[in-house]
C-alpha cells in the first residue's frame, strides 16, 4: 500500500539516515566549529539542529500528534553559542524519536487528515512531506559547513567492491510499521 511506503520511508529518513548522516558529519568537529558563522547572515551548524529539532517537533510532535508545543523558532536562530556536540546529537535524536513514535501510529487515513501547523492549513500527508523534504536541506547544509570545516573528515559509505554500503547501518532503506 503506497501509505504505508510513504510513512516507512519518512520514517526512516527523518529517525535514521537524515540524523546519521548529521552525527557522522559533525562528531569529529570542534565546539567551534560547530558555532562558527560564516556570517551574520548565516547559521551555525549549532543553529540548524537546534532548529531542525523545533520544526520535527512543532510540524509532526504537536501539529499531527497533539501534544503541547513551545517553541521559539527565532531563538533557535539567534544562538551564538550553545549545547556541546553531544547534547546537540541528543536533543536532535530525541526530537526524531518522538516524530517517528506519531507517524507510527498513524494509517492510510490519517494522511488526509487536516491540521494547522504555523497558523497554515495543511493536512497530514503535506506535513510530512514537508518535514522531510525541509530536515534534507538543513542535512545538507550542516553535511556542506562540515566538510568545509574538516576537508576529508566526513564520509557516509563504505566504497568497498563498488558498492556504496551506508557507514550508519542503513540498508534496510525502509522501517516497517
Amino acid at each position: 500500500m503506497i501509505s504505508n511506503t510513504f510513512l516507512g520511508k519518512s520514517r526512516y529518513y527523518l529517525a535514521t539516515e537524515y540524523p546519521s548522516k548529521i552525527r557522522l558529519a559533525i562528531q569529529d568537529l570542534s565546539y567551534e566549529d560547530v558555532w562558527r558563522r560564516a556570517n551574520e547572515q548565516s547559521n551555525s551548524i549549532g543553529n540548524l539542529v537546534v532548529h531542525l529539532a523545533g520544526n520535527v517537533r512543532e510540524w509532526i510532535v504537536s501539529g499531527i500528534g497533539g501534544e503541547g508545543n513551545h517553541r521559539d523558532r527565532a531563538s533557535e536562530f539567534a544562538m551564538r553559542d550553545g549545547p556541546q556536540i553531544p547534547e546537540l546529537l541528543a536533543l536532535l535524536g530525541a526530537a526524531v524519536h518522538e516524530a517517528d513514535r506519531v507517524m507510527f501510529s498513524l494509517d492510510e487515513n490519517d494522511l488526509e487528515r487536516q491540521c494547522t501547523i504555523q497558523g497554515r492549513e495543511t493536512n497530514v500527508l503535506a506535513a510530512i512531506y514537508h518535514v522531510v523534504e525541509h530536515f534534507s536541506m538543513h542535512t545538507g547544509q550542516i553535511i556542506l559547513l562540515a566538510k568545509i570545516y574538516a576537508p576529508g573528515g566526513t564520509r557516509f559509505y563504505d566504497d568497498a567492491n563498488g558498492k556504496a554500503v551506508p557507514l550508519w547501518g542503513g540498508n534496510e532503506g525502509m522501517r516497517s510499521r
